[in-house]
């Protein structure tokens, strides 16, 4: 009963001649089914909730959790996302853990902002010294 409803529902969508062995065509075709439990309490399958059907050597098919991809660090000014070179991509936890030249660079703010916003911060302080310094030197 079941190869004649196959076949009915393919005469209603398609029109093929028979040859023998019967062949459905490819919308009809048979997949086992793939469903697998989560392991953890989180049901719904979101970013933090991502999982692997992987099949066991015992045949069994197992959820195996995926972490999310560490993000590289960015530059701390506001309005500048420029990515830091020479700093490790990792999770603010994971950076615990890393070693010390895997999470700064030697010079200052290394590690926290980029190139252009250090060189900024220090001719603008820099600017702001010379100010001060000449209006005591000539005073108006």
């Amino acid at each position: 009963w079941t190869l004649c409803f196959v076949v009915s529902l393919s005469f209603r969508f398609h029109s093929f001649s028979f040859s023998t062995p019967f062949k459905p065509p490819f919308f009809l075709k048979m997949v086992k089914e793939r469903r697998v439990q989560y392991r953890r309490r989180h049901c719904y399958r979101t970013n933090s909730n991502r999982v692997k059907i992987v099949k066991t050597p015992g045949g069994r098919l197992v959820a195996h959790y995926h972490k999310k991809k560490a993000g590289q660090a960015i530059c701390g000014e506001p309005h500048c996302q420029v990515r830091l070179a020479g700093i490790k991509a990792s999770t603010s936890r994971g950076r615990v853990a890393l070693k010390k030249r895997e999470r700064t660079v030697s010079r200052a703010y290394g590690g926290v902002l980029c190139m252009n916003c250090t060189r900024q911060k220090i001719v603008r302080a820099f600017l702001i010294e010379e100010k001060a310094f000449v209006k005591k030197v000539f005073p108006e």
